[in-house]
């Protein structure tokens, strides 16, 4: 392990990244041309004291969850994650769905006037334009699918009414990814803490019902211009992990 390096390796990439990147406001007064520390923290989850010892090259050795969730937040790209893995003293993992394929993301650089985002197959924000921003609000870390089942107002975003029908979808897409990832441990404990959150996901879950959530209609609750009908079509990675949402007005 190579602390000092790592903590170089770690300023250099957030000094890169802007807020649009990570899908952040602008904010006012920045005195750094890249994302602050405390917003790395935020993306990645991770306590704000810890994260600023690691960039002065001291405090313990980071866990391989850490190492990801920094990996994510940083928009590391394949080369850079291992890197960040080979400095910390530990193993590199394969490649996984949160690692943005490339052909996905230079498509969303293109889409700026349609609101876009990349999202894994655990549902996942993993990138999105500031089109999407605007739409949907700045992304939270983690799966926005658990957080449907397990934060009620993560549901602000659809009408009540709606409700039902992103349960059923989101299952039965989960479903899908489930199998598609095979003996994939993150997928399956996320099955395991949802089936114990409440009759609603384990009724849905238990009815064995997939399908590939590849297109949808959706109302949208947006806190300045109201409910909003919108198109919502995904475009597929090859192997199904990653998914290139967009947004287009319903007609």
């Amino acid at each position: 392990m190579d602390l000092p390096e790592l903590g170089a390796f770690l300023r250099s990439r957030r000094a890169r990244i802007t807020p649009a990147d990570a899908g952040l406001p602008p904010g006012v007064r920045r005195r750094v041309p890249g994302l602050r520390r405390d917003e790395v923290a935020t993306l990645a989850r991770v306590s704000v004291d810890y994260y600023i010892e690691l960039e002065r090259g001291r405090g313990a050795q980071p866990s391989d969850q850490m190492l990801g969730a920094l990996a994510r937040a940083l928009r590391l790209g394949a080369d850079e994650r291992d890197h960040l893995f080979h400095l910390a003293g530990r193993a590199v993992p394969p490649a996984g769905a949160d690692e943005i394929q490339p052909a996905m993301l230079s498509l969303l650089k293109r889409l700026d006037a349609v609101p876009a985002r990349i999202l894994s197959d655990l549902h996942e924000t993993l990138a999105q334009n500031d089109a999407a921003t605007a739409l949907l609000g700045v992304p939270e870390p983690g799966s926005f699918l658990e957080r449907w089942f397990t934060d009620p107002a993560s549901r602000a975003i659809y009408p009540p009414e709606d409700h039902p029908h992103h349960s059923r979808v989101m299952v039965h897409d989960l479903r899908a990814a489930v199998a598609r990832r095979g003996r994939d441990a993150e997928a399956a404990d996320m099955v395991a803490r949802l089936r114990r959150t409440g009759p609603e996901f384990r009724e849905l879950w238990e009815t064995g019902d997939v399908a590939v959530r590849r297109g949808d209609h959706k109302r949208i609750c947006h806190p300045v211009r109201g409910v909003l009908d919108v198109t919502c079509e995904n475009l597929f990675s090859e192997d199904g992990r990653q998914r290139l949402q967009f947004f287009t007005g319903r007609e």
